[in-house]
C-alpha cells in the first residue's frame, strides 16, 4: 500500500467528523511512559487543552503517534501486566502479557492505554478514531500541516527530606546526607555549611553513644568539649538558675494553709504513737 493510498485510508475513518478548526497534532513516543503519555493524549482528543472545551461537540484535535513501538513501562511492568479480553463465548476469557502484545502489535499498547482514559460513553469510538498510531517514525500524514507536541518536562517534587543540621553538629551518614541536600532544594538552602572536626575529635568520635548508633552520634559530644558552643549552653543554664522561685505557701489560702497544718500535725501525732520508727 502506498503512502497516499494509506493516507487516504487513514483519512476515511475521518469523513463523518467535522475537521473545521481540528489540527493535526504529531507527538514522538520514544523514549516515554505509557501512562503519562496517554493521560496527554486523552486530554487533546476532548479538546480539554481549549478555551473553547465543550463536552457536548467534539473538538479534539487529531493526533497522529510515531514511535510507538520505542514506549516505555515503569518498574516491572513488561513481565507483571497482564491484558484481558473475552471471546463472548463460555470460557472464552483470554489473556496476554505485555510483551506478548508488545510483539504482536505494539499500538495496542498506547491505545488501551488511551481508551481506558477516555469517557465511556458513545463518544469514545469517534475520539479513538482521530488517534493515529504508528509503530516507527515514518507515517502517511507527511504533507500534513502537522503541529508538533512535546510533553511537558516532569517536575520533581521537593518532598522536604529531613531537616539541616544545627550548627556544631555532624551527620552520622556523610554521603546519605549529601544525597539529601542534592534532592532537596529547600533542604539545601537552610543547611549551614559543614565544618570541620576538630583534631581531638576522631579519639572521642570512636566511643559509642548510649543510643547505641556508629560514631557520627558521639560527634556533637566532642564538639562540645572542644568548646563549641559551650557559652549558649552556659548562658542558657545561668538563665534558668536566675528564675525566681515562687513558694509554695504563698499559692495557697488561708484555708488551704490551716488544713495543710492540721494534716501535718496529725501525721506527726501518729507517728510518736505508733511502733518503732521506719529506718
Amino acid at each position: 500500500m502506498s503512502r497516499v493510498s494509506e493516507a487516504i485510508k487513514h483519512l476515511k475513518d475521518l469523513q463523518h467528523i467535522n475537521l473545521e478548526g481540528i489540527r493535526f497534532r504529531i507527538i514522538d513516543a520514544k523514549g516515554q511512559v505509557v501512562g503519562r503519555l496517554a493521560e496527554q493524549i486523552s486530554v487533546i482528543l476532548q479538546g480539554k487543552d481549549k478555551p473553547t472545551y465543550n463536552p457536548a461537540k467534539e473538538q479534539g484535535d487529531v493526533v497522529v503517534v510515531v514511535n510507538a513501538s520505542h514506549v516505555e513501562l515503569t518498574h516491572d511492568k513488561w513481565n507483571t501486566k497482564v491484558y484481558r479480553w473475552h471471546t463472548g463465548f463460555p470460557g472464552g476469557l483470554r489473556s496476554r502479557p505485555a510483551t506478548d502484545q508488545w510483539e504482536k502489535d505494539p499500538r495496542m499498547l498506547l491505545r488501551n492505554a488511551v481508551s481506558g482514559m477516555l469517557p465511556k460513553n458513545k463518544s469514545r469510538e469517534v475520539r479513538l478514531e482521530k488517534l493515529k498510531i504508528f509503530p516507527e517514525a515514518d507515517h502517511p500524514f507527511q504533507g500534513f500541516p502537522l503541529v508538533p507536541y512535546v510533553p511537558p518536562p516532569r517536575r520533581l517534587q521537593d518532598r522536604g527530606l529531613g531537616w539541616p543540621l544545627p550548627q556544631g553538629f555532624e551527620p552520622a551518614n556523610p554521603e546519605r546526607y549529601a544525597f539529601r541536600l542534592r534532592t532537596s532544594p529547600s533542604l539545601q538552602a537552610a543547611a549551614a555549611p559543614l565544618t570541620p572536626a576538630p583534631a581531638s575529635a576522631p579519639a572521642a568520635t570512636q566511643q559509642p553513644t548510649a543510643l547505641g548508633a556508629g560514631p557520627g552520634l558521639a560527634a556533637p559530644a566532642a564538639a562540645a568539649a572542644a568548646g563549641i558552643g559551650s557559652g549558649q549552653q552556659q548562658q542558657q543554664q545561668q538563665q534558668r538558675r536566675q528564675r525566681p522561685t515562687v513558694p509554695i505557701d504563698d499559692l495557697l489560702t488561708e484555708e488551704e494553709r490551716a488544713a495543710l497544718a492540721a494534716v501535718e500535725a496529725g501525721k506527726g501525732k501518729g507517728k510518736g504513737t505508733g511502733g518503732p520508727a521506719p529506718s
